[in-house]
């Protein structure tokens, strides 16, 4: 009987998903694979270089270069993936957040107040959802007759999430106004309120300050370099065999390159990415349980 473990590794090496590496690097592998062959095909069939050759030696250079590349890409990896965990934690800070200040709401505001409540199971779970699109660079998907409250209209062609944030402060200060809310409770609440912009800022410093681009070339052009320049001296010792051990060295390290590339922006769409769409959601859900009433 296979284990769940053999299952998972088996469907991990034999099924290829549209966010797998190797369909995005396969023009390239089979590019590098051709050229292997080439090299080889010319080195022992035209050229018939002997062992004695000093292209030999250059694998020594590859030896050299090793260790080098391999702290290249560790460090790039990490520099990527402290991106996309940054974007995780303050995705999970906006969630408790959110939840805090719909708990706090929710034992503030009367049980009868169904306009204040309403508003604010909307207010609050469609800050989430304009912080989204807003690092997205998408126009907003939510139409006035999904949101369901004509106090929460948005402009698209300003900032979605201020906009959204400042409706919530001026009800706060409305209720504070009308003695709904007292200064107490207004300052308890003003944490999680100061939060949604602090949290927005930090999501837009991580979108807006990409890995500089020359850095993410110099990688790409070291990785070309060693890979083509691999054949050259591996033939003597690989024959036809560097074809597929040449492939398979430009497969691992393109695609760490490839890996970085996806998760150093992590508010997008993609497999990779912080799943932002399931978190806005399951804050709607949450902020609704909270908000709505036992009896209704």
């Amino acid at each position: 009987m296979i284990s769940y473990n053999t299952k998972d590794w088996l469907a991990v090496l034999f099924r290829f998903n549209k966010a797998d590496t190797i369909r995005k690097l396969m023009p390239l592998i089979l590019a590098i694979s051709f050229y292997s062959w080439l090299i080889a095909y010319l080195e022992v069939e035209i050229f018939n270089l002997s062992e004695n050759t000093h292209l030999r030696n250059i694998s020594l250079m590859h030896s050299l270069l090793g260790f080098a590349i391999s702290m290249l890409l560790v460090f790039r990896t990490n520099t990527a993936y402290d991106r996309w965990w940054e974007g995780r934690k303050l995705w999970g800070a906006l969630t408790n957040n959110s939840r805090n200040l719909a708990i706090k709401l929710n034992a503030m505001l009367p049980e009868d107040d169904k306009v204040n409540r309403n508003f604010f199971r909307k207010a609050i779970s469609l800050y989430a959802s304009m912080l989204r699109d807003h690092l997205r660079s998408e126009t907003t998907r939510l139409a006035l007759d999904e949101i369901d409250h004509p106090e929460l209209a948005v402009d698209a062609s300003r900032h979605l999430p201020n906009q959204v944030a400042t409706l919530i402060m001026n009800r706060i200060q409305e209720l504070y106004k009308k003695n709904i809310l007292t200064g107490d409770q207004l300052i308890l609440l003003n944490n999680e309120l100061l939060s949604f912009t602090d949290i927005c800022g930090a999501c837009e410093r991580i979108k807006n300050t990409p890995i500089p681009y020359s850095y993410s070339v110099f990688i790409k052009k070291f990785i070309s370099i060693y890979v083509l320049t691999l054949p050259i001296g591996f033939v003597f010792n690989l024959g036809y065999l560097v074809i597929p051990v040449v492939a398979f060295v430009f497969y691992v390290l393109a695609s760490l390159e490839l890996i970085a590339e996806e998760i150093e922006e992590p508010f997008g769409g993609d497999a990779n990415d912080v799943p932002t769409e399931k978190i806005a959601e399951n804050i709607r859900v949450h902020i609704t349980e909270i908000l709505t009433p036992s009896h209704d």
